[in-house]
């Protein structure tokens, strides 16, 4: 049973947009994997949280997720400048309710 159990409130949900549990998973991952290690980690979004106090968390979890991608030559700024365009492209040319595809905005053209 999660929450408190003198309290019948519900607890909030962990994450607020599905990107931010994607971002959680793929950081998780990546650490599973051997890209980085969880003190590497740590370090990274500190460093992040300590350079934007007043950003949503999630925003400095993805600031540190690429600079850690970038520093470990996974991606390059660009690459990920360009699949974020990707992204935001296809989201906008995805009707509402649909599941976003990459390219679906050339579909549409």
């Amino acid at each position: 049973m999660r929450g408190n159990p003198i309290s019948s409130a519900p607890e909030p949900p962990p994450f607020d947009e599905p990107w931010q549990a994607q971002a959680f998973a793929m950081a998780v991952s990546l650490n599973q994997r051997g890209l980085f290690s969880w003190s590497e980690w740590t370090k990274a979004l500190g460093a992040e949280i300590a350079a934007g106090p007043d950003e949503p968390y999630f925003e400095a979890w993805l600031r540190a997720l690429e600079k850690i991608l970038i520093a470990k030559g996974v991606a390059s700024g660009g690459e990920l400048h360009d699949l974020a365009e990707a992204w935001r492209a296809a989201a906008e040319a995805t009707p509402h309710g649909q599941p976003i595809v990459l390219g679906a905005e050339r579909r549409l053209a």
